[in-house]
């Protein structure tokens, strides 16, 4: 998909919208932890993973995780999770991504053993 970074998903296009999600502001891929490979979506990595989703521990949010898929910006799970727009070329974000985060982040009430 992009030059630098590789994104695993299914119908994938150059700005990490895939299959599952695909509507304007769907423009992010997060790295899973598990096996440190973007996926526009959790469906993608369910689909295509040969292991089960782990998602990132609390004590990791400073680690750069998600993908700006319009302009190539890593962020940091913190950063991410403060913001609805990409801080380097202000694309929106999808703020109904953050609605499933559990997914892929701890959340007080969901521990990560990683």
């Amino acid at each position: 998909m992009v030059a630098q970074h590789y994104v695993f998903g299914v119908e994938v296009d150059e700005q990490t919208r895939c299959a599952h999600y695909h509507q304007s502001f769907d423009v992010i891929a997060i790295k899973h932890v598990c096996c440190k490979r973007y996926y526009p979506c959790h469906l993608c990595h369910e689909v295509l993973a040969d292991h089960p989703a782990e998602v990132w521990p609390i004590e990791r949010f400073h680690e750069s995780a998600v993908l700006c898929g319009v302009c190539e910006l890593e962020l940091t799970i913190t950063d991410y999770l403060a913001t609805n727009t990409c801080p380097g070329c202000r694309a929106e974000f999808n703020p109904g991504c953050k609605l499933h985060r559990e997914n892929y982040f701890a959340t007080q009430d969901r521990k990560s053993v990683v």
